[in-house]
């Protein structure tokens, strides 16, 4: 050990029995060397990566809407972050034990803080956001531009043409190149964060602490996503040019389909929480004495998932690792004593050899199919919350993260309990993964019928039978209405018809040739009059029609939420069933091959295979300098069910998983008791006599 090293352990020396006895001298406290200071700031650490990555997806319509990205776009976007984790997330079993781990962390949570501020950059390169694409710059938005006016006096096409220029086209590459960048600068940064802090608890941590220590950061940690949405729900209610509001204000509420909140600004507030998080990590050493003068460095990573297996296994397994620690020869014990090819070259073989086991290779099939319906859920719910019930952006991050987020966590905790008290076995846990993602399955099937049909949008949609026309926006009963009217193409301005319920995409579709606001206590209500294109000539509101299943948001949440605890409850027993399936040396390495596929097949395409189903729904896209960019609206009933039916799909295949790792545990279990009789006729009466729990599900693997 270096000397410098040896002087960070506070003046420590080896001694016969393999204790740290301090220096007199030198054994000044220091907060630093201290295992519980450091679980507390790791915790704190991850809770803000958290959300970091979190804030993006609760944020994400409204990404769509200020830069004109299409869902497929912008889950590639949210998914892009798995790219750098991916790609370096292997290594760590290769530097764990060769670097400095809490500077590592400390350089990893100051790239995080990076990427966070460069995803607020886009917001500060950009110019003002325009809702109202036919307004000149040099007016108010939202005025008279939006009217119909005679022929005569058609609007000038170089406002048009001035947005389309090639500075603002490359303006906007610029802006979205720079969002993906962070995105990947933001996955290299968490890759030592978690793996990292988790074994240095562990290895400083008394062995009887470290499960303790794991389990606070992880319940600590859980609360960043429900922090991010909470966090975005509150600045999506401001508006997104708050710091370079226009004169005389907007007249907009967060309501309005054009609405677009601050989303930088939590990125922003994200970055500043991960950078304070980080400073700590730089003054810690990199080795500390272990608690209460242990000095014995063993590398227990999964220490806090085996801790719910029963007290006689942990202790028995303690005892034989302790007592021949030359038996162990998997790749996380040999990996420091290979160079980086060797490493690449060995780890090939040691993945075939995980993937072998039948009950490994199931299990980490259903947790792919649940973090596929997770990551779908996490990244679009919000948007999907948006359309099919008219709630605004804030609100539905709000609903996230106060229902669904906190009932997931108890769900984790809830597997986590059973799996305790019980003294779940193999077979037990595999039953309570399959009646946890049963029951998930079927609190799903209603949320098929948790809906209403997208309103009559003129021009667009009809009736509830959904018959498209050309895309130029007129209203079929009153042809001719719009002939007068120079009413252009790509604007968006949406009026609402409340006897009807009657959208129209601008008061100009309408045919209104005069606009009025009408003052009240707490708001201001605008009206468009003299419609050519409404039935009676009768005024319109501006805004879109809500929806008339509003109502339904909650039911629908609830439902949401308690089909997430049961999905959860599957979490622990699912990780029991790794570390059971795999042989004492391979668990380290198959947690870490475990994390890599669910990245690589579930939360790098989920979120795009989710978005190019939404896309596909879409019935009315906004056109910018000749590209498609944002959907304006969707077909909802098409949306739910293409929506809710890749959640379907995922549970589905995850529960015929599960029964897949019943099956082949039973039959195991009937061969094992078979052999065991023809070799010893006694031993059915030694098991009964022995107790009931001593099953022999539990004792095999």
């Amino acid at each position: 050990m270096p000397d410098k090293d040896i002087k960070a352990m506070m003046g420590t020396e080896d001694t016969p029995g393999g204790k740290a006895s301090p220096d007199p001298q030198d054994s000044r406290p220091s907060v630093f060397h201290s295992i519980k200071v450091f679980v507390l700031c790791h915790s704190l650490l991850q809770l803000a990566q958290l959300m970091i990555s979190g804030y993006l997806k609760g944020s994400i319509s409204t990404v769509e809407k200020r830069f004109g990205l299409s869902s497929q776009t912008s889950g590639l976007l949210a998914a892009f972050n798995e790219v750098g984790n991916t790609a370096l997330i292997v290594f760590v079993s290769y530097f764990g034990s060769r670097v400095h781990r809490p500077r590592l962390i400390g350089c990893g949570a100051i790239l995080v803080a990076l990427a966070g501020l460069l995803m607020a950059l886009p917001h500060f390169i950009s110019e003002p956001y325009r809702f109202d694409n036919t307004s000149p710059a040099d007016m108010p938005q939202d005025s008279e531009a939006s009217l119909c006016l005679p022929s005569t006096s058609a609007r000038a096409p170089a406002s048009s043409n001035s947005s389309c220029s090639s500075h603002t086209q490359a303006q906007h590459l610029v802006a979205v190149g720079i969002m993906f960048t962070a995105q990947t600068v933001l996955g290299v940064g968490g890759v030592p964060i978690q793996p990292f802090g988790i074994s240095y608890i562990d290895d400083f941590a008394h062995n009887s602490n470290s499960p303790l220590y794991l389990g606070i950061l992880f319940a600590v940690t859980m609360l960043g996503p429900g922090m991010a949405y909470g966090l975005g729900g509150l600045m999506l209610r401001l508006y997104v040019d708050i710091n370079r509001m226009p004169e005389g204000g907007i007249n907009l509420t967060s309501k309005d389909p054009r609405w677009v909140g601050a989303w930088w600004l939590g990125f922003l507030i994200s970055a500043g929480v991960v950078a304070l998080a980080a400073i700590p990590y730089f003054f810690f050493p990199r080795e500390m004495p272990k608690e209460k003068h242990e000095l014995r460095f063993r590398r227990r990573v999964l220490a806090v998932s085996a801790s719910p297996v029963s007290k006689g296994e942990d202790s028995s397994s303690e005892q034989s690792t302790e007592a021949s620690p030359e038996k162990k020869a998997g790749l996380a014990q040999i990996a420091p004593n290979l160079t980086a090819v060797q490493f690449i070259k060995v780890f090939p073989r040691v993945l075939l050899r995980t993937l072998r086991h039948p009950i490994f290779l199931l299990v980490v099939l259903s947790q792919v199919c649940t973090s596929s319906m997770v990551a779908g859920m996490a990244t679009f719910l919000p948007k999907f919350l948006e359309r099919q019930f008219s709630v605004t952006a804030s609100f539905a991050n709000l609903l996230i993260g106060c229902v669904t987020i906190p009932l997931a966590i108890m769900g984790i905790v809830m597997g986590g309990f059973l799996v305790k008290r019980l003294r779940l076995g193999p077979m037990r846990c595999s039953i309570l993964c399959l009646l946890g993602m049963l029951f998930c399955l079927l609190l799903s099937l209603p949320l098929f019928f948790m809906g209403c049909s997208t309103h009559h949008i003129a021009g667009i949609i009809h009736q509830p039978g959904f018959s498209l026309v050309s895309a130029q926006p007129g209203l079929e009963r009153f042809p001719g209405c719009m002939e007068p009217c120079s009413c252009p193409s790509d604007d968006f301005n949406p009026v609402c018809e409340p006897s009807s319920r009657v959208e129209y995409l601008t008061p100009c579709h309408a045919g209104c040739t005069s606009r009025m606001v009408q003052e009240a206590l707490d708001k201001s209500q605008v009206f468009y009059t003299n419609c050519s294109c409404v039935a009676g000539g009768s005024p319109v509101l501006a805004g879109s029609c809500d929806s008339a299943c509003s109502h339904l948001v909650l039911p629908f949440m609830i439902l949401v939420g308690l089909g997430a605890t049961l999905a959860s409850v599957t979490h622990t027993p699912s990780f029991m069933l790794i570390l059971r399936g795999v042989k004492k040396e391979d668990k380290t390495l198959a947690v870490g091959i475990q994390f890599m596929l669910q990245r690589v097949l579930a939360w790098m395409p989920s979120p795009v295979i989710h978005g190019t189903a939404i896309d596909t729904t879409c019935v009315h896209w906004a056109q910018s300098c000749g590209r498609r960019a944002v959907c304006r609206y969707y077909d909802n009933d098409l949306l739910r069910n293409r929506f809710i039916g890749l959640q379907f799909f995922f549970k589905t295949s995850s529960l015929a998983c599960f029964a897949l790792i019943l099956a082949i545990l039973r039959q195991q279990n009937k061969e094992e008791g078979t052999k065991a009789t023809v070799s010893s006729p006694g031993l059915q009466q030694q098991l009964l006599a022995s107790g009931r729990e001593k099953k022999p599900e539990e004792s095999r693997v």
